[in-house]
């Protein structure tokens, strides 16, 4: 599969995977504590956390010898997920809002609940579909070739 969106979602795709670095983004990183905040078996949870070591968006670190127990991190992979954790979030904030929320995303300096928007790095525009849109790759079928020319417009 030649789909960025397919290929992540192979690493991350699971409820629990994108909760589990939801976590860890929050700063859990201990089995109980993943196992507390999820109400997770410990099966499940250890595979999880193993597919998320695997993909190499959580590393395993030893923190205790006797009896042997490990913490696991965000890897840089593991930070570069966040931005999908608030776009997450402001999708659920807006479409599906909870009575009172667990949590808040607020601006550091002002403490301000924020509005999160997904901007081009380059030339600053929303990533709105007023300025983006998705164009066939190289290896794009004649289906969504097809599907992408009609959704933009060309004949």
């Amino acid at each position: 599969m030649n789909c960025p969106i397919a290929l992540a979602l192979e690493r991350v795709g699971e409820w629990w995977s994108i909760l589990i670095l939801r976590d860890a983004t929050h700063g859990i990183t201990r089995f109980d504590g993943f196992q507390k905040s999820l109400g997770i078996s410990p099966n499940s949870l250890a595979r999880r956390l193993g597919t998320l070591v695997h993909a190499g968006l959580l590393e395993r670190r030893r923190y205790s010898e006797r009896p042997p127990r490990d913490e696991y991190v965000l890897t840089e992979a593991g930070h570069a997920f966040r931005p999908v954790l608030v776009a997450l979030y402001a999708f659920g904030i807006s479409h599906f809002p909870p009575e009172e929320p667990n949590v808040r995303l607020v601006d550091k300096e002002s403490g301000t609940d924020v509005d999160p928007l997904l901007i081009d790095r380059l030339t600053g525009h929303p990533l709105d579909e007023e300025h983006a849109t998705f164009l066939p790759g190289p290896s794009a079928d004649d289906l969504l070739r097809a599907a992408l020319e009609r959704r933009n417009g060309a004949s």
